[in-house]
């Protein structure tokens, strides 16, 4: 039986970009365009700053660009900068069933491999369009098993759409994609204990999960082997990592319909710097708040009903939950992220600051959040929310959120994401610069060389 990291390597190397749908190549661009952003809004945090020194200390000068900066590194060292820091605000786009931030390291891979291959715009777009699609897909096999053990599924899956990405850059044949993918399984790795105390780790999985995927594929190149069983062999990733037999497992949806099937169009944009299941919650309470005039100190409680899978992920401990200890921590906490979204009327990328998560008044609106597990709301795979709040003068006022906002069902609209890119890029670029740097993305298919988008990040001020 041919292995399925074969399959999926049969498949990219036939791909091209006049192979993809109008609606993928459409939403590729923004998702090139959205990760840029963030990689500009993720550079000026203590974090992204961290990363970046580090990255300068530990590696010698190359050719690819730190996103921002101009700063040069080496092929998998720049791009692990940016994948990081487009994390950094928990910002950037996730596919709602697998829960992987697929896009952050997918771009910045991308974009590195342009500036040493000069890559079109057209060669981009395909390999973008077909790394994210793998890490759905890869992503998928179990969803929600992962994260209930404590693993990251960008960290795990978000590797296997990089070595493919970067194997259709680097022109690799069928037999060294699916080496990349074999080699590329080792490297796949990433826990959550960081949700535990608020640091920042998680973080590092989108830079980690570019990293390794370039270095699978580079080794590939060069002869190094890799396991073609790596998802379904004996000891892959699947058999080491989702030990229970009863699991929830269908390993065929690596690569059942490619090219038919899009699983990326269920990847959905983030309006808000948070964890995705907290957006439909959100975008409730603000709703509700604003039609029915409601202020916070008019509130004496609100009560959530959440799918059982999310209780460990953002519910619990609700002491956890209720003060978190940094910013970081805090957009994991529904109890937290919907005080301050009720305090401040608002939930953007100025969200999360060390005096927000201190502030006394928001501490105790997150103590009046309650949630209660409501067993007809659905699984991975949607994410639903809806808030009922009461007052301090006895109304109780109820809203739904059926899917998130950004999500194949209901997607933001093209306006409001360059709006996003302009506020997460207002900082280091100027509004003509910004105008440039749309205007070639959104042209991206016109782009003889890629590698120029690096170039146009570099503030102008």
């Amino acid at each position: 039986m041919t292995a399925l990291s074969t399959e999926i390597a049969d498949w990219v190397s036939r791909l091209s970009c006049d192979d993809l749908p109008g609606d993928v190549v459409r939403d590729t661009r923004l998702r090139v365009l959205d990760v840029i952003g963030l990689c500009l809004a993720g550079a000026d945090t203590a974090f992204g700053r961290s990363v970046r020194n580090a990255a300068v200390a530990m590696f010698p000068e190359g050719p690819c660009r730190v996103l921002g900066t101009g700063e040069r590194l080496g092929v998998t060292a720049a791009p692990f900068v940016n994948a990081a820091a487009a994390q950094a605000l928990e910002y950037d786009d996730t596919h709602v069933e697998s829960i992987v931030h697929m896009s952050s390291p997918a771009v910045a891979a991308a974009l590195a491999l342009s500036e040493t291959s000069h890559a079109s715009g057209r060669d981009v777009i395909a390999a973008v369009a077909l790394g994210n699609e793998i890490s759905c897909r890869v992503g998928s096999v179990s969803p929600g098993e992962l994260h209930k053990r404590g693993f990251h599924p960008t960290g795990l899956f978000a590797p296997f759409g990089v070595a493919y990405l970067a194997g259709k850059m680097l022109g690799l044949d069928r037999p060294a994609m699916s080496a990349a993918a074999g080699i590329v399984g080792s490297f796949a790795a990433g826990i959550l204990e960081c949700w535990v105390d608020g640091t920042e780790s998680k973080f590092l999985h989108s830079g980690w999960a570019e990293q390794s995927g370039i270095a699978a594929a580079f080794l590939a190149r060069e002869g190094a082997t890799g396991p073609p069983a790596v998802l379904e062999g004996r000891f892959g990733l699947f058999a080491s990592h989702v030990q229970d037999p009863d699991a929830r497992r269908d390993l065929d949806r690596a690569a059942r319909g490619l090219g038919r099937e899009w699983e990326s169009r269920n990847a959905a944009f983030k309006p808000f710097p948070a964890a995705h299941v907290l957006h439909p919650y959100i975008d409730a309470l603000l709703r509700l708040c604003r039609d029915g005039g409601i202020e916070a100190s008019d509130v004496a409680a609100i009560d959530c009903p959440v799918a059982e899978y999310i209780v460990p992920i953002v519910c619990e401990p609700v002491a956890e939950k209720q003060a978190p200890r940094t910013g970081a921590h805090g957009r994991v906490c529904l109890q937290y992220t919907l005080a301050e979204a009720l305090h401040f009327g608002e939930l953007g990328r100025e969200a999360y600051r060390d005096e927000s998560v201190r502030n006394p008044e928001i501490l105790g609106l997150a103590r009046r959040v309650r949630y209660h597990v409501d067993p007809g709301y659905p699984g991975p795979g949607r994410f639903k929310g809806a808030v009922t709040v009461t007052t301090k003068d006895g109304r109780r006022l109820e809203a739904v959120e059926e899917f998130s906002r950004g999500s194949r069902e209901n997607p933001m609209r093209e306006d409001a994401i360059l709006a996003k890119f302009e506020d997460n890029a207002g900082a280091r670029l100027s509004a003509a610069a910004r105008r440039r740097l749309i205007d070639a993305v959104l042209g991206l298919e016109r782009l003889e060389d890629a590698g120029a988008l690096a170039g146009m990040t570099v503030g102008d001020r």
